[in-house]
């Protein structure tokens, strides 16, 4: 009759254990898991703090993929919907529209409100022209209607290509300085529009500029050996969004993601396929 009692009091350490067993499955996972990251919204925030913690997707090209598993869309936002960017948003992700503000193409929806007096050689893409940044006043208005096409649409950032004409053979007697007056006066526009402002490659400005804008997109800064540069806006605790279009990721993470860029492999076509570095 005694045996009964002893037998209770084994048990109770055995359900002590497997409780305790039980607690540890449910909180280790929990250390896995990724950190709480603050909520976008307009102009979109880019705390210090989740620099290193960013995953993005840059797709220009073919049918939109919205379950990409990334934080942060580049997108164009003529082909982009409302209907896309809703849903995005509700799901908390980051929207930054792509826009040349440095060029025109003649299948632009705006493309008649650039004068040919403004317009010079051929730039980068098919069909397109460089536009002489130093007009200030002729571009300005055009460009703010761009920027105002991503606000309606709910992007939150955007970011700037084709801002570096002063590198190219643009028809214009283009320098340094007025490239940077410009780039400058574009980040406060933005910004008038509820805006947070980028900057696409213009890899030699990126020292001067990182002051006057929130992040960075980059363009095979491992194959060109320019990584080093973007480190002013990565040191201020500032995103860097980087691309590579060839090499391994088990290759180029290692350097990309030790210098704190957000990096991914891409297609050169940005189509919905990517593939990311992971987390450090």
């Amino acid at each position: 009759m005694r045996i009964r009692p002893r037998r209770r009091a084994a048990v109770r350490p055995l359900r002590r254990v497997l409780s305790a067993g039980v607690v540890l499955v449910l909180v280790v996972p929990a250390y896995a898991c990724r950190p709480e990251l603050t909520p976008p919204g307009a102009p979109t925030p880019w705390p210090a703090a989740q620099a290193r913690l960013w995953q993005w997707q840059w797709q220009l090209s073919g049918p939109l993929d919205t379950a990409v598993d990334a934080d942060v869309f580049l997108l164009d936002p003529v082909e982009t919907t409302a209907a896309q960017t809703a849903e995005l948003r509700s799901r908390d992700r980051r929207l930054i529209c792509q826009v040349y503000v440095g060029s025109v193409r003649s299948a632009d929806p705006d493309a008649s409100r650039f004068s040919d007096v403004v317009q010079g050689s051929a730039a980068r893409r098919p069909d397109s022209r460089w536009l002489d940044v130093r007009s200030w006043d002729a571009l300005e208005p055009v460009l703010a209607d761009r920027f105002r096409l991503c606000r309606g649409k709910g992007f939150g950032a955007v970011a700037f290509a084709d801002a570096d004409g002063y590198a190219s053979r643009t028809g214009f007697p283009l320098d340094f300085d007025d490239q940077l007056l410009f780039n400058r006066r574009l980040a406060q526009l933005a910004r008038s529009l509820s805006l947070s402002p980028g900057l696409v490659n213009d890899v030699p400005q990126l020292a001067a500029l990182a002051p006057d804008f929130d992040f960075a997109v980059n363009e095979e800064c491992v194959r060109l050996r320019q990584c080093a540069k973007l480190l002013p806006f990565a040191d201020a605790g500032k995103p860097v969004f980087h691309v590579e279009y060839t090499g391994a990721t088990d290759d180029f993470c290692v350097t990309t993601v030790g210098y704190g860029f957000a990096s991914i492999r891409k297609d050169r076509d940005l189509d919905a396929w990517r593939e990311a570095c992971p987390l450090p």
